[in-house]
This record gives structure tokens, sequence and C-alpha cells, in this order.
């Protein structure tokens, strides 16, 4: 049996990665799988049609032709609709798979379609957090980039240099950097600020990783008188506090953002608003000239005066930004992890009968959103 495994061009405005690269292509095309590849899918990403072509895959011009047989659909983005008043998710043939980041807390009219075709679909941001599915985990893979493009932008935009330089005309003092979350945004954040020379510090809810934190030349923010004895979910997510213990761990924090050159926040909860770290009155005692990176602002933003998407600058001259989708802002290296993980997801699927899913397997059975007619995610 022939497995087809379809790889369209992303249509949501700003995405700029694609499902699977050239290399991900090479591995994965044998005499039982085909691949095909939507003609320009990979150009924004740095991939030609002639690269794909190179490693074994087909091109095909059009989405529609190049779904409408297709037994495995990987993409970046979820299934949207089209221009011409069409969805993406109604070109899916029944009964086949689809693998992307499907945005589960916020896609229930997208899951309540793919169901009705009968597509088993795969949430990237689902795959547990468990040793063997580490080459799988899309989420972090993509916020390793994140953190590390928060401190490039930081870094463009300071009025200052992040290392300490001696020169024949003085001293200049290394930035100081306050990366608040320790996820693997804010871990990754902490290493590049630190290659780049910056005083770095540190703070999470969870004290426990105070080590790593330590590990990577950072000093840790320790304010754990007070704090609850367990912040952590089973996933390893920091969870959601309440408003007086959010309020308690401003307050605390106020003095280490306010003596910082640079604030890097990457605090989200999983499904729910991101919290608010930094207010109003907490920028208001910021040097001027100082700048905030916010990787939530999607999830509105771990500051009060953040706008996604945009970037704002606050009465007493702080740069606040608050970048959107930023690991495809380094779209060669996001979509190369991407298809790594989506490779590593979907080969243990692959036998000799096409793809078995097996909602009984801890992975799969963890990022299944559809299967068989049903929704099974909240379920």
């Amino acid at each position: 049996m022939s497995l087809r495994i379809a790889v369209p061009g992303e249509t949501t405005p700003g995405e700029t990665r694609v499902g699977l690269t050239p290399d991900a292509v090479k591995r994965l095309a044998s005499e039982s799988i085909s691949i095909s590849v939507q003609a320009g899918a990979g150009e924004t990403a740095g991939f030609g049609d002639e690269d794909y072509e190179a490693a074994g895959a087909s091109i095909v011009a059009d989405a529609a032709s190049l779904i409408a047989d297709a037994d495995v659909v990987l993409k970046v983005a979820p299934p949207a609709k089209l221009a011409d008043g069409t969805h993406e998710a109604d070109l899916i043939p029944e009964g086949a798979l689809l693998a992307c980041f499907l945005q589960p807390h916020d896609s229930a009219d997208l899951f309540a379609r793919l169901a009705a075709r009968r597509v088993t679909a795969l949430s990237l941001e689902l795959v547990p957090r468990i040793t063997r599915a580490q080459s799988m985990d899309a989420l972090s893979s993509q916020s390793n980039l994140a953190g590390y493009k928060a401190v490039v932008i930081a870094a463009d935009s300071l009025g200052a240099i992040f290392p300490l330089l001696m020169t024949a005309a003085g001293t200049l003092s290394p930035a100081r950097v306050l990366v608040l979350g320790a996820g693997v945004a804010g871990l990754q954040a902490i290493a590049t600020a630190r290659r780049l020379g910056g005083d770095v510090w540190g703070y999470d809810i969870r004290t426990a990783v105070k080590e790593q934190v330590e590990s990577l030349g950072a000093r840790f923010v320790d304010l754990e008188e007070g704090a609850p004895a367990d912040a952590e979910t089973e996933g390893g997510y920091a969870k959601e506090l309440d408003d007086a213990e959010q309020a308690r761990k401003r307050e605390l924090l106020a003095d280490h953002v306010s003596k910082a050159d640079v604030v890097i926040t990457t605090a989200l909860v999983p499904g729910k608003a991101a919290p608010v770290l930094i207010t109003d009155d907490v920028v208001a005692r910021m040097k001027r000239g100082s700048v905030i990176v916010d990787l939530a602002g999607e999830a509105g933003g771990n500051c009060s005066l953040s706008k996604a998407g945009e970037v704002v600058e606050s009465p007493g001259g702080v740069k606040i930004h608050a970048p959107v989708n930023v690991p495809a802002t380094l779209p060669t290296h996001a979509s190369q992890l991407l298809a790594r993980n989506l490779t590593a997801l979907l080969r243990p699927m692959i036998g000799d009968d096409g793809v078995a899913v097996d909602l009984d397997d801890d992975v799969v059975g963890a990022c299944c959103v559809t299967h068989d007619g049903t929704v099974r995610f909240g379920a």
C-alpha cells in the first residue's frame, strides 16, 4: 500500500513556515510513501520547488489537487477559511489524518468541521511533555527560537550594548537583563542574553527551575517566601495563580523590573489569558530607554501596556515589543525543527496498512482532538 502525504502552502497571513522541509522529505519518502508539496510552499522558508523534487517529492500546482487524494496532510497553521469563501478543512479527504498547530482552546468550530469529515486531527500543542515525545514536541522547538529572537529584538532596540566593555575612554557597564518565566523560551532567552554578555537574572514561580537558571550563568530572583507549595502542573507548565497571589508576585517583582535595562516576559498558562506581571505603574518606574519584549502578547500580554504585533512607547520612554508568531520570523530553522517534530510524530504510526491511530498510545491519544467523527478535545 502506498501512503500519500500532502504538504500544502500556508494561507494564514504572516505564516512563513512550511510543514516539511526537503531534508525531512528525503528521510520520510520511500517506495511505500509518496510525498507531494504544493508549488511555492517552501519559498518563504528558503526552500524552492527544485529542492523538494531533488529530495523525492512531487510538486502540485494547487491545494485542491494536492490534498484531494491525500492520506496525511502536514501543515503549520490550522485550516482556515479562504478568500473565495471555501474552507481548507473541506479539502481534506474523509478519513485522512491532519497534523499541525490547531490552537485547541479556540477551535471548537474547526473541530466540529473536521469531525464531520471524519478527519483524525493531531494538535501539536497537545503533545505531552514526556521523555518519549521529546523529539515530537513542536511547542518546545519553536519556543526555543522565540526565546532567542526575543533577545535579538531587545538588543536591536536598546540604545546600549549588552556586554561589559573596557576601553581607553572608560568602562561601559553590562546591560541588566531580567527574564520572567523559565520555561523553554525563557531559558533560551537567558542563554542568549548571557552569550551577548548581559548581566542576566531569571524568575519563575516554579522555584524548582532555579538550578536550571543558574546553570546558564544567570542569577535567580527568589520570591519563594509565602509562595504556594506547588506552582507547577503535571505537564511541567506553570499553574495559573489566583488574583491575590498574582498581585503579591507583581509587587515583589516591581523592584527587580525597575532596575532592568531589558525585560523579556514568557509567562503563559495553557488555555488562559497570560498573567499580567508588569503593570502601568511598574513600567513608569523603569529607566528611560529600557526595553520590554513580551512573548505573551498574543495571549493578552504579560505587560499591561502590550499590544499584540505592535511596538508601544510608554510616556516614560520605555519601548514595549509584543511580537506575534515569532518563530515565523526565523522560517528556515523553524521549519526544519517543525518538520523533524512532525516526522517523529508520524513515523511510529505508519504500518503496512497505512496510518494506524492508536488512541491508547500516551502520545497519540493525548494530542488527538478529532477521530472517527467525534471531537475528543474537552470530552
